[in-house]
This record gives structure tokens, C-alpha cells and sequence, in this order.
């Protein structure tokens, strides 16, 4: 079953953990078969850590795997080991793993060409998080990166490299896309993403050299739809952050046509 939004599904963004790992691997198959044959997209991940005085991310050192029980794990040379019993302590710990796209040049040390970011709530709730993405943006700019940022949530602040006061309003808001060329001559590109209409496809750019490819956000959301199973989803109550306004009102009727209410 398809979302009953014609574009972005605001119920989406309670599960956005699931939904931005899909989005990162589908735009990476959508985008494979397009570019020069001397190019790749692949998929790049780091933790994010989000506690009330941390928030950053970092590439895991040692990985913890599952693996069967054995009793020969519970003893420490051939005796039983006493395990002291620790004060337990509720926590609201909640690492998130961060998956971005890069089309980089494998014949020229794996270059960056193209940075494509879809933000999480660990990059625009709390200013720890912003000021770590605006400085992974401001090293890519630097080093000449073409930049796609794909903002898919209504919470948190604006984030985008082109700035809000630069933008007519039906541009900024509920959804935002931009693309930044740091060319000789730089420029910024914004595609409006209505709550109400499709998502656009929108042009990718590679080396100058070369032409845009193209990626149908629209498309790869709909395959996280359905892939994740989201059928399911409880449209009845609010999603979060709720809808206002007018907005709230579209979606219900909405929902109410869908046979989803």
C-alpha cells in the first residue's frame, strides 16, 4: 500500500531512523546507473551521539557482535568469576547511526565529488548538532564538494548552507531541498517541497565536466514506504510534531478520503 500523501508522509518522521537509512541506500541505487563509468555513489555511516551534555558523532573503535551462549564465556580460568552487581541508573541514551551518500572518484583517491545529506533530529535539535553539520559543510564547500542537503523534518531549526532570509516563503517551509555548487562562480539551487504535492526530482551535480544526473526523491520515498512496511501506521492520532493550521485540516480531510480515519 502506497502513502495516502502525495509527497512527504508527516507520520514518517516519528520512524526517521528506519526511513533515513532507506532513503541513503535507495538514492544510492538510483543514482548508480547514471553516473560516468569512472564514478561511484556509496553510503557512509557514523554514530551520532545524543545525551544531555553530548551530542557529535564518531566512528566506532571496536564493534560488540552477538554470538551464542556459552558457558565458557561466564568463567575466568576454569572458575566462576563473581560479577559484581551494578547500580543501575535509567538513561536516555539514544545513538543514531547517520547515513550519507558521496559519489566519489575511485581514480583519483576517492575524491569526494558529490555530498548529499539527508538531516536527522541529531543534526537540527540541539546546537551542538547543528554547529557539528555546519562544520562537516563548511569542509566540504571548502574542498570544492558539490553539497545536496535534503531536509525531510519539520522540527527543529532551518539549516541549509543558502540562507532563509534569501528565500520566498513557499520555499522554506514544511520540507527544504538545496544543492550548492562551489564552482568558480558558486551558486545555490532551492526546490520547493510542499506538504501537499509530490516531491520534485532534482539535478545532482558531478564534476563540471560533467552532466547533472537526476534523483527522483519522491520515487526513493515511496520505496521506503512500502519496503518499511508502513502501511501500518496509525493515522488516527497527531504525528510528531503535529500539523497546524490549515495544514492539519488538509491532511485529515485527507486521511478521511483515504479511509485511513
Amino acid at each position: 500500500m502506497k502513502s495516502p500523501f502525495p509527497g512527504m508522509d508527516p507520520w514518517l518522521e516519528a520512524h526517521w531512523g528506519d526511513v533515513h537509512s532507506s532513503l541513503a541506500i535507495y538514492t544510492r541505487d538510483e543514482l548508480q546507473p547514471q553516473l560516468p563509468p569512472d564514478l561511484r555513489a556509496r553510503v557512509e555511516e557514523y554514530v551520532a551521539v545524543e545525551a544531555e551534555d553530548v551530542a557529535g558523532g564518531f566512528y566506532p573503535d571496536v564493534r560488540v557482535v552477538e554470538r551464542p551462549f556459552s558457558a565458557e564465556a561466564s568463567s575466568v580460568g576454569g572458575a566462576a568469576a563473581a560479577v559484581a552487581e551494578p547500580l543501575v541508573v535509567p538513561l536516555s541514551l539514544e545513538p543514531e547511526t547517520i547515513r550519507s551518500v558521496r559519489i566519489i572518484d575511485p581514480r583519483a583517491d576517492n575524491r569526494v565529488v558529490t555530498a548529499i545529506e539527508f538531516f536527522s533530529p541529531s543534526n537540527k535539535l540541539r546546537e551542538e548538532g547543528r554547529e557539528a553539520y555546519r562544520k562537516k559543510r563548511r569542509e566540504l564547500l571548502a574542498g570544492g564538494v558539490n553539497l545536496v542537503e535534503i531536509d525531510l523534518l519539520r522540527g527543529g531549526a532551518y539549516l541549509l548552507a543558502i540562507p532563509e532570509d534569501a528565500l520566498p516563503a513557499e520555499y522554506v517551509a514544511p520540507y527544504r531541498i538545496a544543492v550548492v555548487r562551489p564552482t568558480s562562480r558558486p551558486r545555490g539551487e532551492v526546490s520547493r517541497a510542499s506538504l501537499r504535492e509530490p516531491l520534485p526530482t532534482i539535478y545532482i551535480p558531478l564534476r563540471e565536466t560533467d552532466p547533472d544526473v537526476f534523483l527522483n526523491i519522491q520515487s526513493i520515498l515511496n520505496g521506503a514506504y512500502q519496503n518499511g512496511g508502513y502501511d501500518d501506521l496509525d493515522y488516527t492520532s497527531d504525528p510528531a510534531p503535529p500539523l497546524r493550521g490549515e495544514d492539519a485540516d488538509w491532511a485529515d480531510a485527507l486521511l478521511r478520503r483515504a479511509g485511513r480515519r
